[in-house]
């Protein structure tokens, strides 16, 4: 009798130590859940702060390409009926330099919130940078839109000029530099698009907080 209690003793000692180390695996198991796990608005939090990043990079090519295209535009041609030589560039006219000066003022900005940009990538709760960025990408939105549009009046009358006014087209002569100020055009106004896909970014990562 006394060896068949020894026996069911050591069994039954047996079966709690079997059910203890369940136990423990199923809370191990359950830990490394936790861990792989990943949380959806932080996948989609870092998903826009990664786009952010990626607007302002091409924001940057636009504006700061436009700058140096409009800004080392000038040209010189030789009129036959008068036999002078006749120059121009692109600070003859002042809606021209203020295009110039906003867009590079607008891509120096924009180069200096690319760090702003990665550090929001790794840091998702970082609210107050986001605020003081969306204020500026919205100044900078504005400066760009005037400065693009105060340059198409111009340039539409370098291209079609304004017979009330008896001034005719100068792209005519000078063609070679109509080009270059068009294509500045192009690539700031793409700009101003880039620049109000970004506010429109920053202000959907900040409506998630």
């Amino acid at each position: 009798m006394e060896e068949a209690k020894h026996i069911e003793a050591a069994e039954a000692q047996r079966i709690e130590a079997g059910e203890a180390k369940h136990i423990e695996a199923g809370e191990t198991s359950r830990s490394s859940r936790k861990v792989i796990t990943f949380e959806p608005k932080i996948v989609i939090n870092k998903g826009i702060s990664v786009l952010g990043f990626v607007l302002r990079l091409f924001a940057v090519f636009g504006t700061t390409g436009s700058a140096l295209s409009m800004g080392t535009t000038h040209e010189s041609v030789v009129s036959l009926s008068q036999l002078i030589l006749l120059k121009v560039k692109y600070s003859d006219l002042p809606t021209l330099m203020f295009f110039v000066v906003a867009n590079a003022i607008a891509g120096g900005y924009l180069v200096l919130s690319l760090p702003v940009s990665i550090f929001h990538i790794f840091s998702t709760k970082a609210k107050t940078s986001r605020i003081i960025l969306l204020v500026i990408d919205t100044v900078m939105l504005a400066l760009v839109s005037s400065g693009a549009s105060a340059a198409t009046a111009t340039v539409y009358l370098a291209h079609e000029g304004n017979t009330t006014a008896n001034w005719p087209p100068i792209c005519q002569q000078f063609d070679g530099f109509c080009e270059r100020i068009s294509g500045s055009l192009i690539g700031s106004f793409c700009a101003v698009i880039l620049l109000m896909l970004i506010v429109i970014n920053s202000a959907i990562s900040l409506s998630r907080y």
